[in-house]
């Protein structure tokens, strides 16, 4: 599996000048990537793409091809693969066409299956969108970069079975502050599946933690044994999809997959140590919060805030989520009182109000006793006339020094998401509502039990 994501020369088969061509959007995207390998256009009508060689087929190019990406309809695919292919290492099968197409695209498939076997190559797709990889800089998505925003490196790896989800999720991760280690979509695993990714990111040091999308799982038994071996080194947090039968239908025609019964799924889970989120929001919020911070022992959350409402709404959410909101220790409230000003509420949550300043804030973070709580959530609202976003480098500090993770809610429109582009300029992922800063939290405490 390493030359997926490790590759030195990509064949681009299916390879055209024509930017309404998936492949030359492929083209575009590793380039722009900044991939450092060698790039050889495959297509018998060309003679040269983008000012590169192009060869008539793989079996003329006089060097080894880590991955093959196949952008060519799925019957040429089969036809491809009969030929001399005996220097391509690996596949990304962009192509749609195949099992998720009904009784005759399934035939298709299993022939496709039978012919990666013989030749001996590794395969991702078909009908997928491939690697998106801030380590390696390959980009095999077949989405401009003008509509589909491409994350800065980070930890965190996304493996989805959906290119959709695997585009969206990236999009609104870019557009939010965060970043990525590696993405993988892998469509209809006629080869690589989500337990051959699971392997090769357990021993991954680029990957702080995993992001599962699964509309179904091939071999239960092997996933329960590299999920459980995974979970050992870093967090792995699963979104299961199809749970009901609406939605196992639409799975059969997506990537035709077979979904199977949701209590299985959940029990696999429990077993493994995956943390189960039950959305797309969730997930997403998971996966910006272990970009940063690593799961914690307990569940109790310390709150403060500028505005009583949103710290009572947070409040009520962390009790909804089975987090604890402890009440602060005697000696805790009056050391509060000490160093802040009479208006402020010194109760969990702790309510600075509008007349805060930036320094209230860092006061407040000190003086409650890091015992008392196993992570902070942090709102500001930014309203108060001396709030400045040289908070944002202050609670940097702080967090960086307490050892307890610092969650920082920043509620409102556009103003309030430029002032929280100072937090996630320091590398703190920011939540924009009261119930994903507390998703974000209930995740670090190993999900609601």
């Amino acid at each position: 599996m390493d030359f997926f994501f490790k590759p030195e020369s990509i064949a681009l088969i299916g390879a055209s000048p024509n930017p309404e061509k998936l492949s030359h959007t492929v083209l575009e995207s590793l380039r722009k990537m900044g991939f450092k390998g060698k790039i050889y256009p495959v297509n018998p009508g060309y003679r040269e793409v983008e000012g590169l060689k192009c060869y008539s087929a793989p079996g003329e190019i006089e060097d080894r091809i880590d991955i093959a990406i196949f952008a060519v309809p799925a019957k040429a695919v089969l036809e491809i693969l009969k030929g001399p292919v005996e220097n391509i290492k690996g596949a990304i099968i962009v192509s749609s066409g195949f099992r998720e197409m009904g009784a005759d695209g399934k035939k298709m498939e299993d022939e496709l299956r039978a012919l990666l076997i013989e030749k001996g190559i590794r395969a991702m797709g078909p009908n997928c969108l491939g690697i998106y990889d801030t380590i390696s800089n390959v980009d095999t998505f077949f989405i401009e970069r003008e509509k589909i925003e491409r994350p800065v490196r980070d930890g965190v790896s996304v493996l989805t079975q959906s290119g959709s989800f695997a585009a969206m999720i990236m999009d609104e991760l870019a557009n939010e502050g965060a970043g990525v280690a590696r993405v993988v979509s892998y469509g209809n695993k006629v080869d690589v599946d989500e337990s051959d990714c699971l392997e090769f990111l357990a021993q991954d040091d680029a990957t702080k933690a995993v992001a599962l999308y699964i509309e179904s799982v091939g071999n239960g038994q092997r996933f329960l044994e590299v999920a459980s071996s995974c979970v050992k080194r870093k967090p792995v947090v699963a979104l299961k999809v199809g749970k009901r039968e609406p939605g196992a239908r639409a799975a059969s025609s997506h990537t035709g997959a077979i979904s199977g019964m949701y209590e299985a799924y959940e029990a696999a889970f429990r077993k493994t140590g995956i943390i189960e989120v039950a959305s797309y929001e969730e997930l997403k919020d998971a996966c910006k919060v272990l970009n940063r911070y690593s799961p914690v022992e307990g569940k109790r959350v310390l709150i403060i805030t500028d505005g009583g409402g949103i710290g009572i709404s947070i409040a009520d959410s962390c009790e909804e989520a089975g987090l604890k909101v402890p009440e602060l220790s005697a000696a805790a409230v009056r050391k509060l009182k000490e160093r802040l000003p009479a208006f402020a509420s010194v109760k969990n949550p702790i309510d600075l109000t509008g007349s805060v300043r930036d320094e209230h804030y860092i006061a407040a973070l000190q003086e409650a006793p890091a015992r008392e709580y196993d992570l902070a959530i942090v709102s500001l609202l930014w309203g108060p006339p001396l709030l400045t976003e040289g908070v944002a480098e202050k609670i940097r500090d702080f967090a960086e020094s307490c050892g307890k993770p610092i969650l920082i809610s920043s509620p409102g429109g556009k103003f309030s998401r430029e002032m929280a582009s100072a937090f996630t300029a320091t590398g703190m992922p920011v939540f924009f509502t009261p119930e994903s800063v507390v998703r974000a939290a209930a995740v670090l405490c190993g999900g609601k039990r």
